[in-house]
């Protein structure tokens, strides 16, 4: 969601009357001890810098980042300033297994000399790694960003050196929260909300960003009631059998639309869009359905893809963190797994990555506050959020177990509004954060994860002072706001 307005919350998406709904009769699995430890550091601004260093020259502005992975265990993220100021992106190089990050030229910024800080993107950046290599040895690293009027899709072939920048890679413009899959050398995906329907669409590129010929529908006939009811979550594309999933969540059926439009009744059914012809069609499949008082968006559902095939969808009900497995490619799921435990008795903004055959990495903002009455945007002060990760190396198996392990200092306290642009309470942690996992199978730190995440903390790193802007009184509010690492070191690898 923006960082600027562009949210329709008059179609009740925020549904913030239904945010502390709980699942009935779920099966919960249990979480043991963890020997996880790991490493923790701001990332850098200006061009080059590598972090974590002694300069003290690692600080940033910005927030809601994106990461991923290629295969020979490099890192690639991404976090915008918000619309019109760009986005910032960075990568960790093999040597470092994810400890060291370097500080890459802005994706959108349209030319690496572009130091006036303006950029027609900077909303919502998502970013995509090729699974396949280019002419040049290379994998394709994507970045979109949103620029209200259009998407935004900058192309790396050189491993993000330089970019090359399509401000019009949407084919129907007016857009919201787009998201981004590679496949192939060169082939690129995006889905995003059209604000004219508030349909998902699909565009994909066979020439690396350049141009997105192929427009689908993500939402199929038969759920045309999803159209003008729905979240859009993260998309993804099996490099093996090519098969995109696009993930979201709405109402369940046509009788709710009234309801849905309204926000009297909440977004609980979580679906799954599979598109088995290359992204042309797609066929939705129902992964959960909630009770009517439910509500899945926050902040968003979120799919992964493991080594074998194998799809994950994750959820959060603005209590709890879910999960679903299917091992048929989406048309069946398993019944739902609450994956967080205490301390992490309030879990939201999950994000996974899955790797090796039935293993997977859930993270999540987590904090031991829960009343059972407010939502996470009425938290008081002495609510202190962290990052959690949780990982399951039996996902596919009924009854197995997750390790839950907090990887972060705390990254914030009190409220935390998940309503978009719509909030009129506290949003430094915005809508969303990302883990990635070490892809280098000759790596000896092969599975281990990469986490970047939003903090608003004015110190969690000695060695690296905050923004000029941050100091000690603004401590939780956006002037203090920026994106940092946590890099796992020790535990168990998926």
């Amino acid at each position: 969601m923006l960082r600027t307005p562009l949210r329709r919350s008059w179609l009740g998406l925020a549904l913030t009357l239904v945010l502390v709904s709980v699942f009935v009769f779920s099966p919960r699995s249990s979480v043991s001890a963890s020997s996880f430890t790991f490493k923790t550091f701001e990332l850098g601004a200006a061009l080059g810098t590598v972090c974590p260093n002694t300069s003290k020259t690692c600080s940033n502005g910005a927030a809601e980042p994106a990461i991923r992975g290629d295969n020979e265990g490099n890192f690639f993220a991404s976090s915008e300033n918000g619309l019109g100021a760009g986005t910032d992106a960075w990568r960790s190089d093999t040597p470092t297994h994810g400890q060291s990050y370097t500080t890459l030229p802005s994706p959108d910024a349209g030319s690496q000399t572009n130091t006036t800080g303006f950029a027609p993107g900077g909303g919502d950046t998502d970013l995509a790694v090729a699974p396949a290599l280019n002419s040049s040895g290379n994998y394709n690293v994507y970045v979109s960003s949103l620029s209200l009027a259009n998407v935004d899709v900058s192309t790396s072939t050189n491993e993000g050196n330089t970019w090359t920048l399509n401000p019009i890679g949407a084919t129907i413009s007016g857009d919201d929260r787009e998201w981004i899959a590679a496949d192939m050398a060169s082939k690129v995906c995006i889905s995003y909300h059209d604000v004219a329907t508030f349909n998902i669409d699909v565009n994909c590129s066979f020439d690396a960003g350049t141009t997105f010929t192929q427009l689908g529908d993500a939402i199929d006939t038969s759920h045309a009631f999803l159209i003008n009811n729905n979240q859009i979550g993260n998309m993804m594309i099996d490099p093996s059998s090519h098969i995109i999933y696009q993930s979201l969540n709405g109402i369940h059926d046509a009788s709710e639309i009234k309801c849905g439009e309204a926000g009297t009744c909440g977004y609980h059914t979580v679906w799954m869009a599979v598109s088995t012809d290359g992204g042309k069609t797609f066929t939705d499949y129902m992964v959960y359905n909630g009770p009517t008082t439910a509500s899945y968006n926050h902040n968003f559902t979120n799919v992964s893809i493991d080594n074998a095939g194998n799809v994950y969808s994750v959820f959060s009900n603005n209590h709890n963190v879910y999960y679903s497995y299917s091992t048929n490619h989406g048309k069946n799921w398993s019944p739902i797994v609450q994956v967080n435990s205490s301390p992490a008795n309030t879990a939201i903004y999950p994000w996974s990555v899955a790797n090796r055959a039935g293993r997977i990495d859930i993270v999540y903002y987590g904090t031991s506050y829960y009343d059972g009455t407010n939502p996470p945007d009425n938290y008081p002060s002495s609510a202190a959020w962290y990052v959690y990760m949780a990982q399951n190396v039996h996902a596919t198996t009924a009854g197995s177990k997750f390790t839950q392990v907090q990887a972060t200092p705390i990254v914030h306290h009190g409220g935390v509004c998940e309503g978009g642009v719509t909030c009129t309470g506290n949003r430094d942690l915005y809508d969303d954060f990302g883990v990635a996992v070490d892809r280098y199978s000759g790596s000896s730190a092969y599975g281990f994860a990469s986490i970047v995440y939003s903090d608003d903390q004015y110190i969690n790193d000695a060695n690296d002072p905050p923004a000029s802007s941050c100091t000690a009184g603004t401590t939780n509010s956006g002037s203090c706001d920026h994106t940092s690492i946590a890099t796992q070191t020790a535990g168990t690898a998926i």
